[in-house]
């Protein structure tokens, strides 16, 4: 069974976005291979408001050998033949997550993340840690009533920012 695994980065306070949705605070750090990240990867799973921020800065084509699954209710087809979209998160990530394939990038969207997390879809969280305090905005978990133990996987440094990362292994992977 295919992996799903939500990365990305959080401020010292937990937030992944600021109050306007704004990611200004995430400096690309050089130490980061994301060539070597994405390889690992055929699927982004994508919310609708992390896609239409993508629209705007014009990066809604797919990456080479990557396909797009956008959840949306409100978004039409027809102005977007380049990805796939879909109503509902749950069935598709159970259909994706049964098929042969590499692991499945849950590609920003907190409120995706937190959907997926409490219907058990989520085997990692892979995340780097800016050290920024940003006070206020998009949070990367609420309170979930049903927690879920975790396993330690990785840790790192990236010394220039002076950004950490981790990785967790969710119970039942």
């Amino acid at each position: 069974m295919r992996m799903v695994r939500y990365g990305g980065a959080m401020s010292l306070d937990g937030y992944i976005a600021g109050p306007q949705g704004e990611y200004d605070w995430i400096v690309q750090d050089p130490e980061m291979d994301f060539a070597t990240m994405m390889a690992g990867f055929d699927t982004f799973l994508i919310g609708r408001k992390t896609f239409d921020m993508m629209v705007r800065a014009g990066r809604e084509k797919p990456l080479k050998g990557i396909e797009y699954v956008v959840f949306s209710r409100t978004l039409k087809a027809q102005d977007y033949p380049q990805v796939r979209l879909e109503r509902e998160a749950v069935p598709v990530v159970k259909e994706l997550r049964a098929k042969a394939g590499k692991s499945i990038a849950l590609f920003g969207g907190g409120e995706l993340f937190r959907s997926l997390l409490h219907a058990v879809l989520v085997d990692r969280v892979e995340v780097s840690l800016v050290p920024v305090l940003l006070g206020g905005a998009f949070r990367c978990c609420r309170h979930q009533r049903n927690g879920r133990s975790c396993g330690w996987c990785s840790s790192g440094r990236m010394r220039r920012r002076g950004w950490c990362g981790w990785s967790t292994r969710l119970s039942g992977e």
